[in-house]
């Protein structure tokens, strides 16, 4: 039987996913949230495909225990190597995110752009597919991101041990004339205001969280899937599960909610085995 109120799943390698949350969350505050943060075997981008998938399947059934009506699979690395099976075994709609070649090959003048990312995206047959379909003759810098993830996931976000890994991943970008930046991995948005104070102004960044969060949106709708909570209705409830430590999680949501949450939204956060 559907239930329109039932809630939204997502997870991710942790908390970086939380940034596709966000962009969720604000598009459509109505809905119900459960995301899992898979922090103890974060980062995803290291391991061999076959774990991602395994790790992805053990992921989506905890998600659909739970009852969800859709699941975001808010991780490039499990994206590009998983959803394609997912989306095979299971009869629920999936929503993936992808590194945003597509706009960043549109608007770039200089030709040239940048894709910092995990090892697991880059080296996935579903990235260069669509790189290849969507980048045109635009030339890709593809740099993996080594060791990002591991100190977000501790909640550093900025400081001498992200600078140090920054100069180093962005300046052969800088040197190669990209006028754009694609942020591959759900994780790094949290670094932007670090990663723009080692760039010039015109290096403008793209990542995915608006438009996995409008994509989610229409599959609602095609789906009738659509919270039918009315208006005057509180926000609905957001639940966030991790396996890991539970402050990096709590202090992302603590500066979600300085940004601008909404009234009446009051994230719980527990910790499970998963």
């Amino acid at each position: 039987m559907q239930n329109n109120n039932a809630p939204i799943g997502l997870f991710d390698s942790g908390v970086g996913g939380t940034s596709i949350w966000q962009e969720i969350d604000e598009l459509l505050p109505r809905e119900n949230t459960i995301y899992l943060a898979d922090s103890r075997n974060a980062p995803y981008g290291e391991k061999p495909t076959e774990e991602i998938i395994k790790l992805s399947i053990k992921n989506t059934e905890l998600l659909l225990e739970m009852g969800c009506k859709i699941i975001v699979v808010a991780c490039n690395t499990a994206t590009t190597n998983a959803i394609d099976l997912l989306r095979a075994k299971y009869d629920i709609p999936f929503i993936g995110i992808e590194p945003a070649i597509k706009p960043a090959a549109l608007k770039s003048k200089s030709g040239v752009v940048g894709v910092l990312a995990t090892k697991g995206t880059l080296n996935s047959k579903l990235f260069h597919e669509t790189a290849n379909q969507y980048g045109g003759e635009t030339k890709r810098v593809e740099i993996v991101g080594d060791g990002l993830v591991p100190l977000i996931e501790k909640g550093v976000f900025k400081g001498p041990e992200i600078d140090l890994l920054l100069k180093k991943y962005l300046h052969p970008m800088i040197e190669a004339g990209v006028d754009h930046i694609v942020l591959g991995c759900s994780h790094y948005p949290y670094l932007i205001p670090a990663i723009k104070s080692h760039l010039p102004e015109h290096i403008e960044l793209i990542d995915s969280g608006y438009a996995v969060a409008r994509q989610t949106k229409a599959i609602l709708e095609k789906n009738r899937l659509l919270s039918t909570a009315e208006p005057t209705d509180s926000n609905g409830y957001k639940i966030f599960w991790t396996n890991g430590d539970p402050n990096p999680l709590s202090q992302l949501i603590k500066i979600r909610s300085a940004l601008g949450s909404k009234p009446g939204i009051i994230p719980t956060i527990l910790e499970k085995e998963f």
